[in-house]
């Protein structure tokens, strides 16, 4: 592991494997599973994701958590509902059908679960294409149906949706400002969830989508702004 002192907050789209966070790959010609990994430091040309706390803070929600974030909701218009594939019954029907975040954190017992599941991914493989994605619906619909006491229904990582369309909002160097920053963290507008069964005043632990050209005014901003 490396020190506190070496490592970078700001995460770009190089991963490793072994930490609680991760982001779901796939592809239709791909391995049969999912790749269940974690954004490290990287300088590359790919948008990012940027840390909104201290390392051992995040460490300590995401351990001390009973639950999982992962998010899952159901949509009922064209972009939820309206993806259901007909192939995917008996194992899941449109009313179990959910949509949620690509991010999501999920514990162990889970991770060994989705990896090792032999009954709803071969279906979700063979049936699912575009406009099914996979990334968007395969863990919100199972671990809705299989776990749903042990999921958040919420994702831990901050994007805006406000600008419409099929992407979220994308930050570069002139939107990085210290008032933004205070507003990402809540030090300005506080949050609301749910956590451990209690009301939340902390609820993203993440933020994206951040342009490679914002990487130096989040360094810069960090240690006054972000506490690393």
């Amino acid at each position: 592991m490396e020190s506190k002192n070496t490592l970078h907050y700001v995460c770009f789209r190089r991963r490793r494997g072994g930490a609680r966070r991760a982001w779901w790959t796939r592809s239709a010609d791909s391995s049969p599973t999912p790749s269940l990994t974690s954004p490290i430091s990287d300088l590359s040309s790919s948008p990012s994701l940027a840390s909104l706390h201290p390392f051992l803070a995040i460490h300590t929600y995401l351990t001390r958590s009973r639950h999982s974030f992962v998010g899952a909701f159901d949509d009922p218009g064209p972009h939820g509902r309206g993806r259901y594939r007909a192939g995917l019954a008996p194992h899941v029907s449109v009313s179990q059908w959910h949509k949620g975040a690509q991010w999501f954190e999920m514990d162990r017992r889970l991770a060994i679960f989705v990896v090792s599941d032999g009954r709803y991914y071969p279906r979700f493989r063979e049936v699912c294409r575009p406009p099914c994605y996979v990334d968007e619906h395969y863990l919100p619909t199972v671990l809705t149906i299989e776990a749903s006491r042990n999921i958040a229904n919420r994702s831990v990582t901050w994007v805006d949706w406000s600008r419409g369309g099929s992407h979220p909002a994308m930050f570069g160097a002139d939107d990085v400002s210290e008032a933004f920053m205070e507003r990402l963290t809540g030090k300005k507008e506080k949050e609301r969830c749910m956590y451990n069964g209690q009301p939340a005043e902390v609820c993203s632990l993440f933020a994206r989508k951040f342009a490679p050209s914002a990487l130096q005014p989040l360094l810069e901003l960090s240690t006054r702004i972000l506490g690393y």
